[in-house]
């Protein structure tokens, strides 16, 4: 499940545009404001971001270009009360993707989240390739020539969210926030423990990797 970052402080179309990705099978999360926004994103992983621009405090604009100092390459997606070159020009060399006008038509931000994540080379088809191995999004199901594997929930987004993003480390507070919910009652352990069955699951499959980062977390490798 691909998580999309709301950055808008107007409260009743923040609400609106997480229903309508969340309706596409995606995973919103809503902030009012920048600040909100960078507290999310240092216990949160995030794979596109949608901002409002004229906001209280720090606005899109300012929001944006923090963020591209330092270093999170994610697609943003401003949104925009009026489009003029001068505004696209400014966000576009602060390091916005692409820009929405503002009232929101619902089925042009889809379209435009998934072109950007396409264009960020996510895998948006809900299914991951690996030689002959098969990971579907929709179906939970693995296959590799005649074998067939259907994980348990967690086990298969655990593997989906490494996977899709191969080489990227994940902290244990990181995955546990996005496979189980920053409410979840269990622990850290838990990932621990699935990344152990999947590792006892997956051992005789050449074709992708689970490795431990001593101190930090887990990142996958894809053995093409």
């Amino acid at each position: 499940m691909f998580t999309v970052l709301v950055v808008e402080d107007d409260i009743n179309l923040g609400k609106f545009m997480a229903d309508v990705l969340r309706d596409e099978l995606y995973k919103p999360i809503v902030a009012k404001s920048a600040e909100e926004a960078l507290d999310i994103l240092d216990r949160q992983h995030i794979d596109l971001m949608i901002t409002d621009i004229m906001m209280p405090g720090m606005d899109g604009y300012t929001l944006t270009k923090e963020l591209r100092d330092a270093g999170y390459d994610f697609p943003i997606l401003m949104v925009t009360a009026k489009e003029t070159m001068k505004d696209k020009r400014k966000g576009f060399l602060v390091g916005t993707d692409d820009y929405m006008v503002k009232p929101v038509d619902e089925e042009e931000m889809i379209l435009r989240v998934k072109a950007l994540l396409r264009r960020a080379k996510i895998v948006n088809e809900r299914k991951i390739i690996i030689g002959s191995v098969s990971i579907n999004y929709d179906t939970q199901i693995i296959t590799r020539e005649s074998e067939r594997i259907s994980l348990p929930q967690k086990e298969f987004m655990l593997l989906y969210k490494l996977l899709s993003y191969p080489d990227m480390v994940f902290t244990r507070l990181q995955l546990m926030d996005e496979i189980w919910g920053i409410d979840s009652g269990s622990d850290e352990h838990t990932v621990s423990v699935h990344i152990g069955r999947l590792r006892e699951r997956f051992s005789k499959w050449p074709e992708f990797t689970i490795i431990t980062v001593r101190g930090l977390g887990y990142r996958a490798v894809k053995n093409e």
